[in-house]
């Protein structure tokens, strides 16, 4: 038998109404903020993420998957959403009917890593872009955005780390200094930093290598050499996050993976996923769109690891059963017609109700045990007494309680049941 690609992970039926759990949640409160989803292609020409990301990141260098098509042309399956997001917006000019546009995107993204807890090949993101607004008010707002996309998601125990990596006009400065600074100090650096010293120094802040992070914790602080107008941006931003109530720590070696990032960049964190702790991150990058060929477009936005969002969810509920989801199972017992369990299944899915019912003849206990085994959280059990009576057993199978009701009320009973849970 075939099998499937390391760090390709399937999703089988019993996770699947988690994540849909997870994105009818995360849907929810994005169109209560006024953002509309788009959906690009899950390949592009390979020029735009190597435009868009930076020939210098790890991603462009190393993890993309790259391939040619029957006509030459070099495509790269989408490693991160920003990049085709932007090029979309371009290209469909959606900034012409207003100036500032609030964007989304759900799916799989595609990076050749190893595969480690926390880390996958192919994994899934939530993306949410703000584009149009240089202010600092939208940064506040997009950070107010995740806090409540958490409390939805009834996930606590995340922090917020935050730093301003300056821009265009003040980032050079500080550029020369790190370098500098890293002069008689790199023959301590890892092979990696070799190269990044010399194609991008910035991401030697990023190094997961403990001796590379020893050297950087003694170089300058991005801070130091921000521009007055990037220092009104940063205190603008934290101004408004204190006067919400949001918790945050300025990291001050906080850069991120990405070349594309200006001012404002962030991360939230979960300490229980050990090592692979960032659940979501992002910033602002305001020349994006100017790199790949498009006019000056201020922009913000994060993405959200949907595997470390549920992860982060089961660690926090702990061992517990799995619980039981909406939905009515329909037996019978002592030979009643399946054609009339078929007809009340029918009446109970088009009243908005997951059902089944028994299609090969099991006797009630082996019905009541696939009832466990999908999950159902009632059972309507025909009998034949009960029918003539025009009644029908209501079984509860999370505490096994029973009671006879009216056949005809059934469907309006079960109409109101809880929703379905994300863990």
């Amino acid at each position: 038998m075939i099998k499937g690609i390391r760090g390709v992970p399937d999703i089988l039926p019993d996770e699947t109404g988690k994540w849909q759990a997870l994105e009818a949640v995360a849907r929810d409160v994005l169109d209560r903020y006024g953002y509309a989803e788009i959906r690009t292609p899950i390949f592009e020409r390979t020029e735009l993420f190597v435009r868009g990301i930076g020939e210098g990141t790890d991603i462009v260098e190393k993890e993309m998957y790259t391939f040619e098509d029957r006509g030459g042309e070099s495509l790269t399956l989408r490693p991160e959403a920003t990049a085709s997001l932007m090029r979309a917006y371009g290209e469909h000019n959606l900034g012409a009917k207003s100036s500032l546009v609030k964007l989304y995107l759900i799916g799989p993204m595609f990076r050749h890593e190893r595969p480690q807890s926390g880390r996958f090949r192919q994994f899934h993101q939530i993306d949410v872009e703000a584009i149009g607004s240089p202010g600092p008010a939208v940064d506040a707002e997009v950070v107010v955005l995740f806090h409540h996309l958490l409390e939805a998601w009834g996930l606590g125990g995340v922090t917020l780390r935050i730093n301003s990596i300056g821009d265009r006009s003040c980032r050079p400065a500080y550029r020369e200094a790190f370098v500098a600074y890293l002069g008689g100090r790199r023959e301590g650096l890892c092979a990696d930093c070799h190269v990044r010293l010399a194609k991008n120094p910035l991401r030697i802040l990023d190094c997961k290598q403990s001796d590379c992070r020893e050297i950087a914790a003694g170089a300058p602080t991005i801070p130091q050499y921000l521009c007055e107008a990037c220092r009104d941006h940063f205190a603008a931003v934290r101004g408004l996050l204190d006067g919400l109530k949001i918790g945050y720590e300025v990291d001050e070696r906080l850069v991120r993976g990405l070349d594309y990032y200006t001012r404002t960049t962030f991360e939230f964190l979960n300490p229980a996923l050990g090592a692979q702790n960032a659940v979501a991150g992002g910033g602002r990058y305001d020349g994006l769109v100017e790199e790949l060929g498009g006019p000056p477009t201020p922009s913000i936005g994060f993405a959200i690891g949907e595997e470390r969002i549920l992860t982060s969810l089961l660690a926090q509920a702990g061992p517990s059963e799995t619980p039981l989801l909406t939905g009515v199972y329909v037996a019978t017992v002592g030979g009643v017609d399946a054609g009339q369990a078929m007809a009340l299944a029918q009446t109970l899915r088009r009243r908005g109700l997951r059902s089944a019912v028994d299609l090969e003849g099991r006797s009630l206990k082996g019905q009541m045990r696939q009832a466990n085994k999908d999950r159902f959280r009632y059972s309507l059990i025909l009998g034949p007494e009960e029918l003539n009576r025009g009644q029908v057993t209501l079984k509860d199978m999370a505490d096994g309680a029973q009671q006879e009701i009216p056949l005809a009320e059934a469907a309006d009973r079960l109409a109101c049941m809880p929703p379905r849970e994300i863990v």
